[in-house]
């Protein structure tokens, strides 16, 4: 008898440490991140010779700060697109090698895309007189495709849908831009045809094992460079009340892809939303309290705070316009002029209530740290969270 219950005990030991040890298996920690390099440069065709060379200084700070973060899935914001694949250009000839005595990271999947930028509209938009400008396009540009996006991931990863040429006027109760005396400041041939994303609106999946999360990827126009209508302010507020209406199957039926499929995510999908958003959730000038849409929504797990000890010094340090804001200094995300913005919280990696995070942090060294000098590359820094699966 002594022995049968000594015998069962050690089964029921070995079934323990078995069945803790396939939990363990079983349990994935994912790493994605929003990084907008302002690699949307001035003269059309410059970052494919930049790419090319592997010798380019600020690319090569770029490889740096991602080799040293290590996101599994990483949105590039403000990264030119053509034709050929930069985004491969960019893993062989800076990711795979060592920067500034990282070691390499690699890439197996990329995603890039055309976007609205620099896409000549053939109308006036800014209503100046003069057509084919840059403030023309159907998003801000002077060029198709620059500030455009991409996405790099260790996992299998796949363009399920692309939102480039929804249009902003069937979107229902959209904030479009008004005059000061509340008529429409479009007029209707304009305003029917206008395109709501200023890039454009990706979902993307990433298939980690056997399950599927779809990293929601953007980059809303500034809420700025307008005037009194605050036709930018509005357009912010809409690019990124899209996702919000997007992940919730009550709110998104009028929503349709470039290839007519409508309807967004079914209930309880797993996401991740992602982008250089370009709303503050208490400074800045965005409208209509834009990026609360995402903050407070309850499909949303919004918790974990990114926070970096270099933003923090950066408002003592840089003074001006950052004395004068309300926001928790060390959440901010993008270095901007002390004098007439101040620093902010603009850029996101946002989970689905679904998903457990495990971290979160922004890429912000204090003056004493290591990789502080590789941040002038951009006035933005990459934003990280960790996700259980």
């Amino acid at each position: 008898m002594q022995f049968s219950r000594l015998l069962f005990a050690l089964i029921f030991s070995l079934a323990l440490i078995q069945s803790a040890q396939a939990n363990e298996a079983s349990t994935t920690h994912v790493r994605f991140a929003t990084f907008n390099i302002a690699m949307g440069l001035a003269t059309e065709g410059e970052l494919y010779h930049r790419l090319v060379s592997g010798e380019d200084e600020s690319l090569k700070k770029v490889a740096a700060i991602i080799q040293w973060v290590r996101p599994d899935v990483l949105l590039l914001n403000e990264f030119d697109h053509f034709e050929l694949d930069s985004a491969l250009l960019f893993i062989t000839n800076y990711l795979n090698n060592p920067q500034y005595g990282n070691g390499p990271i690699t890439y197996s999947h990329g995603v890039t895309g055309a976007v609205n930028t620099g896409s000549d509209s053939g109308l006036d938009l800014n209503k100046n007189g003069i057509l084919a400008e840059a403030n023309d396009a159907w998003g801000f540009g002077n060029f198709p495709g620059q500030y455009g996006m991409a996405v790099l991931s260790r996992f299998p990863i796949k363009l399920e849908r692309s939102f480039r040429f929804f249009k902003w006027t069937d979107m229902p109760g959209a904030m479009f831009p008004v005059n000061p005396d509340g008529s429409d400041w479009y007029p209707p041939k304009v305003r029917d045809q206008l395109r709501l994303s200023s890039k454009s609106h990706w979902d993307v999946s990433v298939q980690v094992n056997d399950q599927t999360v779809h990293f929601l990827v953007s980059h809303p126009t500034p809420p700025v460079f307008d005037g009194p209508e605050d036709r930018n302010g509005a357009r912010n507020h809409d690019e990124i009340r899209f996702w919000s209406d997007y992940i919730n199957p009550a709110r998104s039926a009028y929503i349709y892809d470039d290839k007519g499929v409508r309807g967004g995510l079914a209930e309880d999908t797993k996401f991740v939303i992602a982008g250089d958003l370009n709303a503050d959730p208490v400074d800045g000038d965005s409208s209509g309290g834009a990026i609360l849409q995402l903050l407070t929504n309850p499909l949303v797990n919004s918790a974990c705070e990114p926070l970096s000890e270099g933003a923090a010094e950066a408002t003592t340090l840089q003074a001006g316009k950052n004395l004068e804001q309300q926001g928790n200094p060390a959440a901010d995300t993008a270095d901007f002029n002390d004098e007439y913005t101040g620093n902010m919280r603009i850029d996101y990696v946002l989970p689905s209530a679904t998903l457990k995070a495990t971290g979160c942090g922004v890429f912000w060294p204090a003056e004493n740290q290591l990789g502080r000098e590789w941040t002038n590359v951009s006035d933005h820094r990459l934003v990280w969270i960790d996700i259980e699966l």
